[in-house]
């Protein structure tokens, strides 16, 4: 039976300025050298937020996610950290398998619209994002197959967050100050709690 884990209750969120860091206007963080924008932060936040507007409980999950910049932020490093790793431990994962791995679950929470109201309450997760969503599930699986890390106990989650950290330390991950500052020993936020990824999984990622 698949399970959703519920993220802890947040404060509320400003909209956000285009305004980086001195060494990058801007940028809301250097990611490899990669930038992710402050426009591209507005815009993930601005579709949780719409969507959130449409559900019957929109006042309450707009109020217990104010923090959903910074949330949203640690989402999109990490993404890249954790595609870095399963590139260099040769984990893929394929179109073919998020889509099964999606129906198991629309299948097991009730269809397609329950699994994205689910996880739009439950992770912040916007519709249009479901199936990256899965690919990030389905990619620290096989990172964490392929290295021999068991996420069910502490010594293999000490072990998957180790490789993440190798990784996340060689890429480099420059964050603008106003988001706080990039952990790379646990491979999080500073500013943000629960960032782990764990929709609809009987497993939870969190360190």
């Amino acid at each position: 039976m698949l399970s959703v884990s519920v993220s802890a209750a947040l404060l509320a969120t400003p909209l956000l300025t285009a305004c980086g860091s001195d060494a990058h206007p801007g940028a809301a963080a250097i990611v490899g050298g990669q930038r992710i924008t402050v426009a591209q932060l507005q815009a993930k936040v601005k579709d949780v937020r719409r969507a959130q507007s449409k559900s019957p409980q929109g006042g309450q999950l707009i109020s217990n996610t104010g923090q959903l910049s910074l949330i949203t932020l640690n989402g999109m490093i990490f993404r890249q950290v954790l595609e870095r790793s399963a590139d260099r431990e040769g984990v893929s994962v394929s179109r073919a398998d998020v889509q099964k791995w999606r129906s198991t679950a629309e299948k097991e929470l009730g269809g397609p619209e329950r699994l994205k109201a689910v996880w739009l309450q439950q992770q912040s997760v916007a519709p249009d994002e479901v199936d990256a969503t899965v690919r990030n599930q389905l990619l620290l699986d096989g990172l964490a197959k392929k290295i021999g890390a068991d996420r069910a106990s502490a010594a293999g989650q000490r072990r998957l967050v180790d490789n993440l950290a190798r990784t996340s330390r060689a890429m480099g991950v420059d964050v603008n100050p106003r988001f706080g500052s990039w952990n790379d020993r646990r491979v999080i936020l500073g500013a943000t709690k629960d960032p782990w990824i764990s929709p609809a999984s009987g497993t939870r990622e969190q360190a």
